[in-house]
């Protein structure tokens, strides 16, 4: 892939006599345009200070941004985004298909302003199940494959990998303990006396029966589960003729553990194997968006999201840029069944398959048990979305009484909240709650380890003087990191000075209220925070 990065040929701040001319956002893009290839790639769109406005990608370069080299014509958004541009960079692509996946990456990574923004996103719980050690465990994974093993997922969420992993106890008898605790054991845990673990730990069965187990249990998240439930129940008829009646029975109870499962999953279409399901419902200028993931012929959990996006964005417009972004590191199924059409399916087909390395089908289907299960994740969006919506409203009266209360000029648009803790004067942390228009951010939650080691045990004024000096000097860096004016000297501590009485002085009256950032000014990084202690 190869990078060109063009800068304006336009002096903005050129002077005409004494007075000097500043260059509008058309006059730099047409600038640009004149030196731009015909050919695939990407490109940014940055205003004053280097913000990033706009990331985009085009089949032609030169013809695409050229649309840009005027006002007239495009929304209200685009217009005013044009108008704010004060420099452009690009990338050469080798096809339009590297371009989507580079736009899909470079806007999850950057969020820039306006582009419509996948929200809240996170990586899934998978199940692995190790092959790293003589007795393999089952257990929930996040995150980076670094452990050998064998990865089951993604997995909606991680209640729905506690329900599968209590399945895999009751079924397969594995073992879920850690590897100190196993090596350590010398006689059966409460799990064993329960039914729920064969207790290879300690010898009751023998470790190739045990692995026999785990390849049970792969067969089964691999989706083979009628075939394996026609073996048990064969095993089960041989121990009972054999006159083994206990292990009988423990097949038997096995067998009807791995029944229940089947009889909950009977409701998933038997041809849908493989496929991720998504559908799109917006309303007042929102939209949400319900996914459903069948893994082995099995539901393995739903989620919802929420993106970021203007109201003159189409729902198949913000269901592109979603599903661009959402696999851009996530595992792409064999299938993808939406509600509605996407923009440009082929290219998208494309980029997936490039990344996935298998085929992919995107699909909208129109009829049959695909189009019910499509349905019910539409009804699942919409229902959803009046729950958000409601909670919006609730969130929006409980802001106006903040601003009523406090004596503020307007509601606020964050909230944080502190508190403390320890253990009878040790172990001190500090932590940070945040509020915002939607309901609690907790993405933005932080926990603060007390590290002043001549705080007295359980000082609570002085962990609570420690987080704010901590707090207000990381809002600090990241204020100065925005390329904005630094603070004058003498008020460089005004995000901190509302605070430090409350902190310092227990015995006067604390401040109610305090809007605080450094400098004495709001930060584009955190506008409008709102310090209630």
């Amino acid at each position: 892939m190869e990078t060109e990065e063009i800068s304006s040929g336009v002096d903005m701040h050129a002077t005409d006599g004494a007075k000097p001319r500043r260059v509008s956002g058309p006059d730099i893009i047409r600038d640009h345009v004149t030196r731009l290839p015909g050919k695939p790639g990407v490109y940014r769109m940055f205003g004053e200070n280097g913000e990033l406005l706009y990331v985009g990608k085009a089949r032609n370069l030169k013809a695409r941004v050229s649309n840009y080299a005027k006002i007239g014509g495009q929304t209200q958004r685009i217009a005013r985004m044009i108008s704010l541009t004060r420099t452009m960079e690009f990338v050469v692509t080798a096809s339009e298909t590297e371009a989507l996946l580079l736009e899909a990456n470079l806007i999850k990574r950057l969020k820039p302003r306006f582009n419509i923004i996948l929200r809240d996103d996170k990586s899934f719980p998978h199940i692995l199940i190790r092959e790293d050690h003589e007795a393999p465990q089952a257990l929930k994974h996040r995150g980076a494959k670094r452990i050998k093993g064998q990865y089951f997922g993604p997995f909606a969420s991680a209640g729905a990998v506690d329900q599968t992993l209590d399945t895999l106890q009751k079924v397969f008898l594995l073992r879920t303990c850690t590897d100190n605790i196993y090596a350590t054991r010398s006689r059966p845990c409460m799990l064993h006396q329960m039914g729920r673990c064969s207790a290879p730990c300690v010898g009751l069965v023998p470790l190739d029966e045990y692995r026999d187990l785990v390849r049970e249990a792969e067969r089964f998240l691999n989706g083979d589960a009628e075939t394996l439930q026609q073996q048990l129940v064969a095993q089960m008829e041989r121990a009972a003729a054999n006159t083994d009646y206990e292990r009988a029975a423990g097949l038997r109870d096995r067998i009807r553990a791995l029944s229940s499962v089947r009889q909950s999953q009977s409701v998933n279409p038997d041809n849908l194997v493989e496929a991720d399901v998504f559908a799109i419902h917006s309303e007042a200028g929102q939209p949400a968006v319900q996914a459903f993931f069948f893994r082995a012929g099995q539901n393995w959990g739903a989620t919802v999201w929420y993106p970021k996006h203007d109201r003159d964005d189409t729902p198949e417009q913000v269901l592109t840029a979603f599903l661009a972004q959402f696999y851009d590191d996530k595992p792409v199924p064999k299938m993808i069944l939406l509600n509605t059409e996407i923009e440009e399916p082929e290219l998208m087909t494309d980029a997936l398959e490039l990344k996935a390395e298998h085929k992919v089908e995107i699909r909208t289907p129109q009829r049959g048990e695909k189009r019910g299960i499509v349905e019910q994740a539409q009804l699942n969006a919409r229902e959803a979305l009046g729950r958000k919506l409601a909670d919006t409203q609730s969130q929006a009266k409980i802001f106006a009484a903040v601003q009523k209360v406090f004596d503020l000029a307007e509601p606020p648009k964050r909230i944080e909240v502190y508190d403390n803790s320890h253990i009878m004067g040790t172990n001190m942390v500090g932590g940070m709650v945040v509020a915002g228009q939607e309901g609690f951010e907790k993405n933005s939650y932080r926990k603060f380890n007390i590290r002043d080691e001549e705080l007295e045990p359980g000082d609570d004024y002085g962990m609570m003087r420690e987080v704010m000096r901590r707090r207000f000097a990381r809002l600090k860096k990241e204020y100065e990191e925005l390329n904005a004016p630094a603070a004058p000297a003498e008020d460089a501590d005004a995000g901190v000075a509302p605070v430090e009485p409350a902190v310092a002085a227990p015995q006067e009256e604390a401040p109610r209220k305090g809007v605080s950032a450094p400098g004495g000014r709001r930060p584009d990084a955190w506008p409008d925070l709102v310090l209630i202690d």
